[in-house]
Order: structure tokens, then sequence, then C-alpha cells
């Protein structure tokens, strides 16, 4: 059970990391994004470069999601201007699976006592800057952590069969995926859990892909949660999310080892083919999606109602 407690301590260090990291980067320059969001979404196009670069600086699809639901909610935006937005948050976030790839290891503890240091400063940039510098650290800590307990943990029965299943039964992976990623509401901790398995061979690209496609479903759980009650053009937002995610997850299902080859053609590595594996799935998607967004911003509103 002691390797049992390890896993539960490194997942909630590495949330504890995200959100150290997300507040830092929000301090530093959050405010300054909201404003482009909120400037620069009249074309669907602009939507899609703002999310995609907004969600690459804060490191979080889910918070880009939340601000813009607040934004729709405030009158802000407009259902239909969110649409590029959450086509480029899902290109922006597999930012954080690439980053997590990157073995910075030697320089975890000198890391966590300088942003340590940094947060003590009165200093507002300095603190916000100890808060990223902090939270990296402690991301790649618990990243090195499940890598040292991949091997302990599939000794246990439980742990073995589950992973035989998740093997065998693709739609099983895609299953868990969403559900642990709806529970602990971050799909970069369900990405980093899957590359320490990858990284031991407990674990296969192909069913660690599956685990992704379904973390892209269960992260949705956030923006939802954040729409509840805050009027409808903010609720259509959470259920374009919503769609947006399952319907890309069903179009990829049937082509897991295809994308799997793709991802093998940049890399040699298991992890990080799994990290380009996310890109390709989310760029394709949105591309897809992007010249239609009108359209489907209609389609969400008929699908979910509008009363007039």
């Amino acid at each position: 059970m002691r390797e049992l407690f390890l896993f539960i301590v490194f997942l909630l260090v590495f949330l504890l990391g995200m959100n150290f990291l997300r507040a830092g980067l929000f301090n530093l320059s959050g405010e300054r994004l909201k404003n482009t969001l909120q400037r620069v979404t009249d074309k669907p196009w602009k939507g899609f470069i703002a999310g995609t670069i907004v969600t690459a600086v804060l490191q979080s699809s889910s918070a880009v999601t939340v601000m813009t639901v607040g934004l729709v909610s405030a009158g802000s935006l407009s259902f239909s201007q969110t649409i590029g937005i959450i086509l480029g948050s899902n290109i922006g976030t597999t930012v954080t699976a690439e980053f997590m790839t990157f073995s910075l290891s030697k320089w975890i503890v000198p890391g966590a006592v300088i942003g340590a240091l940094f947060i003590l400063f009165s200093s507002f940039f300095l603190r916000s800057l100890g808060f990223v510098i902090f939270g990296m650290s402690s991301i790649f800590a618990a990243m090195e952590g499940f890598k040292s307990l991949a091997i302990p943990l599939s000794r246990y029965d439980f742990v073995s069969n589950a992973l035989l299943m998740i093997e065998n039964h693709l739609l099983m992976a895609l299953l868990i995926g969403m559900i642990m990623t709806a529970m602990i509401h971050s799909s970069s901790a369900m990405i980093g859990i899957c590359m320490s398995f990858l990284s031991t061979g407990d674990l296969t690209v192909s069913a660690s892909i599956a685990i992704m496609l379904g973390s892209n479903i269960g992260t949705c759980i956030t923006a939802y949660m954040a729409s509840i009650g805050a009027g409808k053009e903010a609720a259509f937002t959470a259920y374009a999310h919503i769609w947006l995610n399952l319907l890309g997850s069903i179009l990829f299902f049937p082509f897991i080892d295809e994308l799997g080859t793709a991802a093998a053609f940049f890399t040699s590595e298991k992890n990080v083919q799994l990290a380009h594996a996310s890109v390709i799935f989310n760029v394709i998607c949105s591309i897809i999606v992007l010249p239609f967004s009108t359209l489907f911003a209609t389609l969400i509103i008929k699908v979910h109602g509008r009363k007039k």
C-alpha cells in the first residue's frame, strides 16, 4: 500500500504544481490575454489563433475555457465567437504534454528552492515568477515520482489486471481516461501518468493514445461545471466544448494505430510519441472544424435549444 499512497501524493504534487504554474503565468500575463480574447475574436480564425496562444501561455485548456465561459456569461463575448477559441485551446494545451517530455530532473531541487525564495519577495513580478518556477519543479518532481512507481505499482494484481484490460480493450482505456480526467480535472496529469507507464514498458502507445482521447472528453467537465447557472450562452459554450472533443475522439478512435504510426515517424521515444499523437489529433480535429465553426455554432443552438 506504500506505493499507492506515494502515487496519490505525487498526483497531488503534480496538480499543485499545475495550479502554481497556472497562477504565476496568469499573474504575469492573464489580464492582458483575457483582454486579447475580447478584442480579436470577431472572426473564428482570430479566436482560433488567440485560443492557441493563450492556452499555450497559461498551460491549461480548462482555464481558458472557463475564462471564455465567464466572458460569455458577462456579455463580453457571444457564443459564436467562442468556437474558434475552443478549437485553439485544444491545440494550445498540447504544449503541456510536449513540455513534460523533457528531462529536467537535476533542476528540480534548485528550481524548487529558487521558486520558494522568489515567492517570499514582496515584488509582484518576482512572486509570480516564483510561482512559475516552483510549479514547474513540482510537475517534474511528480513525473519522476510517477516513473519510479510505475514498476512497483504494476506488481499489484489489480493494477496489472487493469493494465491488461486496457491493452486488450481500447474502448475501456478511453473510458478510464475520460472518468479519471473528470475526477482529477487535469488531462495533463492523466497523460503524465501514461508517460510513466510507457517509460517502463507496462503500457503500449496505442493504449496510451486511447486514454489520451478519453482524457480530452473528461477535461470538458470543468467548463461544464463553470457554465452551470451562468446563462444560456455560457451553457452553449460548454456544450460546444463537449461535442467538439467527443466527436473528435469518436472520429479518431478507429485510427489509433495509424495515429501511433504517425507519431512514431518523428521519434522512437514512447512518451514523446504520446505527446506528438496528442498534437496531431488536436490539430487535425481543430482544422477540420474551423471552416465550419459558424455552422457548428448553429447546430449547437438547435440541438440544445435557444428559448426566445
